[in-house]
């Protein structure tokens, strides 16, 4: 029989070592929880990093995929993909958007909202037009275009020369915002509530007033919801809770219920920029992922799911503050609907290990933010599971207080 020892053998030997790996090799998955291959059961807070929004192996996107696998799998995007086309209708008909461009992941989203935030300007506004503020602390993906538009240092070192234009800015603060436009710049990339940079939410009112800022000097306005959109936050996108507009957003992790889509979404005018033989993707919305996007959205649109993540994303919220009250080095809790983050004044990485020996799946973010992105359908029986796991856990730590 192999067991997980066997397997993580076998890995360090074959796979590129691109990830400070747990010795976990999860093998079956249903809801909120996942198995390894020992058989051990974990509570998975985690989610794939919040990939998993409607829980591992759904059965309607299940079943979508095992209907498409048996039918077509791919084609080409010289061809019209009805799939592809259905789930567009889907993604408009629910947002601000009128176009929709399909790639692989969040990454690959974001590097088509680069190019087309660029072409548009050149189209519209001129040359040397090209300049883009994102923020600090922010997290676009993994590729060159996306690593350069990221405002961390570490992301981008070793990588050098990156790509040109980009310049940052504290997340938060319109002032400083302000005072980085020049006649260069085309656009503002944000995430409404970033995650991988800890979970860090913007001011009351300060999307309106970037919004605002936009529309005055003739900027686009890029919304990166990978992490936070397709329901998150508790609403199916993150920047409905300010009800400010972008004029381009991008989608992945979560939009094909497990399997690897993203999108570009975009106003009319925006995306008349992009033309034939002006980007691509080779898989991008093939029929495959297309139909789990369906499913996935379907049930989104259901509104169940939805209604779940404010009620047990503010019974997690009220639980972990609880937590804040018994032990000091409980900095604060903060987030929305069901993406959380606890910030420290201790290192959170023991915490993770010891929380997945103990069968609770959670990640930290920026060395002392814990980050809790739980399935959209989790419990609060499941909470209440996660949250004594963590009680236990802080209870050991030095200089825990009650």
């Amino acid at each position: 029989m192999t067991t997980s020892a066997n397997w993580i053998s076998r890995g360090e030997h074959v796979i590129t070592r691109t990830y400070g790996r747990y010795p976990l090799v999860p093998v079956r998955g249903a809801g909120c929880r996942l198995w390894d291959v020992d058989g051990r059961e974990y509570l998975d807070f985690l989610a794939g990093v919040a990939v998993n929004n409607l829980g591992h192996c759904h059965p309607q996107v299940v079943t979508a995929l095992q209907q498409q696998a048996s039918t077509l799998l791919h084609c080409s995007n010289f061809y019209h993909i009805p799939q592809q086309i259905e789930l567009a209708e889907l993604l408009t008909a629910n947002s601000f958007a009128d176009r929709a461009f399909f790639c692989n992941s969040g990454a690959e989203a974001n590097e088509a909202a680069i190019k087309l935030a660029r072409k548009y300007s050149l189209d519209k506004r001129g040359p040397d037009r090209s300049g883009i503020i994102t923020a600090l602390e922010s997290f676009h993906g993994r590729t060159i275009g996306a690593i350069s538009a990221t405002g961390q240092d570490k992301v981008r070192t070793g990588f050098a020369p990156t790509v040109p234009g980009f310049s940052y800015v504290p997340f938060g603060e319109i002032d400083a915002l302000e005072a980085a436009i020049t006649p260069e710049t085309c656009a503002v990339l944000l995430e409404p509530v970033q995650g991988e940079g800890g979970v860090n939410l913007p001011p009351a009112g300060y999307l309106k007033q970037v919004r605002q800022l936009c529309d005055r000097h003739q900027l686009l306005l890029i919304f990166d919801e990978v992490q936070v959109g397709c329901g998150r936050t508790g609403h199916l996108f993150a920047y409905q809770h300010d009800a400010v507009e972008p004029d381009i957003m991008t989608l992945a992790k979560a939009l094909g219920g497990g399997s690897p889509i993203g999108t570009m979404l975009s106003t009319e005018e925006v995306a008349t920029s992009f033309g034939p033989g002006t980007h691509g993707s080779t898989f991008g919305g093939n029929p495959l992922v297309a139909a789990a996007g369906i499913a996935t959205m379907k049930v989104l649109l259901e509104g169940h799911v939805l209604d779940n993540c404010i009620a047990v994303g503010a019974y997690l919220r009220f639980r972990l503050e609880q937590l804040k009250k018994d032990f000091s080095f409980i900095r604060e809790v903060r987030g929305r609907g069901l993406m959380l983050g606890v910030e420290l004044d201790i290192e959170g990485a023991d915490i993770v290990v010891r929380a997945m020996q103990k069968g609770l799946l959670i990640n930290c973010t920026v060395g002392k933010v814990l980050r809790l992105v739980p399935p959209l359908i989790v419990s609060r029986s499941e909470v209440d599971q996660a949250i004594d796991i963590l009680e236990d856990i802080f209870r050991e730590m030095p200089g825990a207080t009650r």
